[in-house]
């Protein structure tokens, strides 16, 4: 165990083996860390905040702080943070708004200088957040997802499985999985198959996930008739999970263009 003299550690703090931590960081009050992790000079970790092993929080991350949310009135609420995540630069983190909710970000995860999760929102595993991408309260970012830099997803957005955001895009609607979208609104322009490459999705699986995005984008049906042709279609769990996820959206789904349509929304005016 490494602490610097000048760290400031408050009452109740439960330390697992093995931890650096740097010069001037604080660490409130009841916070739960477990082994290995280095924590480096300048952040702050909240009271509320669960870390898990193996974490890198780089200098000024303020993880567990106070939620950017006027009704918020001190409830006591959580940040979890699982394990090997790193957490870089003036990444700012926020607890849970209502008593006994908690902000999520799960395992693998990599967030770039000056990320910025929500209160309430809930990462999964093995995402990328680019420098600068922002994520409004109760977002959901599904494994493997990879949102660019200078992102915005407004709140209780859900961005699927190996989903990808192109950079300066803005995001008011659900991203199905597996899709690449860019544009301000976003526009889905395609299926991200390097994405499923990397993640050994076999062919006949991408070829099928093709068709699915075909079925919904390209077919003319309104959504709930490609839904309907989707899950009759649908043999592999993945393809199952895509119809799945445009279901159960709420907020729905962002629309689909071409490539050249994507590149223009990302210049037009309101």
């Amino acid at each position: 165990m490494s602490i610097h003299p000048t760290a400031i550690i408050g009452k109740n703090v439960a330390l697992g083996k093995d931890n650096e931590i740097g010069p001037h960081v604080v660490i409130e009050d009841g916070v739960r860390i477990g082994s290995n992790n280095k924590i480096w000079p300048g952040a702050y970790i909240s009271s509320g905040t669960e870390i898990g092993d193996e974490n890198q929080i780089h200098m000024n991350a303020v993880i567990g702080h106070a939620p950017q949310d006027l009704s918020y009135q001190g409830a006591p609420t959580k940040t979890i943070i699982g394990n090997k995540n790193t957490i870089r630069e003036f990444t700012t983190i926020h607890r849970g708004t209502k008593e006994g909710t908690a902000t999520t970000l799960g395992n693998e995860n990599f967030l770039m200088a000056y990320a910025h999760l929500g209160h309430n929102c809930q990462i999964g595993n093995q995402t990328i957040l680019v420098n600068g991408a922002t994520l409004g309260g109760y977002c959901i970012v599904e494994d493997g997802a990879f949102i660019s830099g200078m992102v915005v997803i407004h709140q209780f957005c859900r961005i699927g499985k190996l989903a990808i955001i192109g950079g300066l895009s803005a995001a008011n609607q659900d991203t199905p999985p597996f899709t690449i979208s860019a544009g301000r609104t976003t526009i889905a322009c395609g299926i991200n198959m390097i994405g499923l490459r990397r993640s050994q999705i076999p062919a006949p699986t991408r070829n099928e996930i093709k068709r699915a995005y075909k079925l919904l984008y390209s077919s003319g049906l309104n959504r709930g008739h490609a839904i309907l042709e989707i899950e009759k279609m649908a043999t592999t769990p993945e393809v199952k999970y895509f119809a799945e996820f445009v279901k159960q959206s709420k907020r729905g789904i962002c629309p689909g263009g071409t490539a050249q349509e994507t590149r223009m929304s990302a210049v037009t005016e309101d």
